[in-house]
């Protein structure tokens, strides 16, 4: 499964979430078995090169989640994490909020 989060640096260990708007680049994290396998980083999320996006992490609730619904994604936001090893961390123990309508 696959996971996406704007960040603010392509640093997988310094990269932290940010919202739509401050983005830098996406973070498309591979999630299997319980943990992180993979985190590749693209300005372009179209350019990632995946076919499926299950997932997008957003700063909160507020976010325009309304184009990741449209492409069958699940938004979910964060509470208070920051980093992806945390935000990750956060979403295997379904410590994240859902974003509805």
């Amino acid at each position: 499964m696959y996971i996406l989060i704007p960040v603010d640096s392509d640093n997988e260990f310094d990269a932290k979430i940010t919202t739509l708007v401050e983005m830098k680049t996406w973070a498309l994290v591979e999630f299997d078995a319980g943990k992180a396998q993979s985190v590749i980083f693209n300005k372009d999320k179209k350019a990632l090169g995946v076919d499926w996006i299950d997932y997008v992490i957003l700063q909160n609730k507020f976010e325009n989640s309304f184009d990741f619904m449209n492409e069958g994604m699940i938004c979910l936001s964060i509470r208070e994490e920051e980093t992806i090893e945390e935000i990750i961390s956060a979403f295997a123990f379904k410590e994240l909020d859902e974003v509805g309508l």
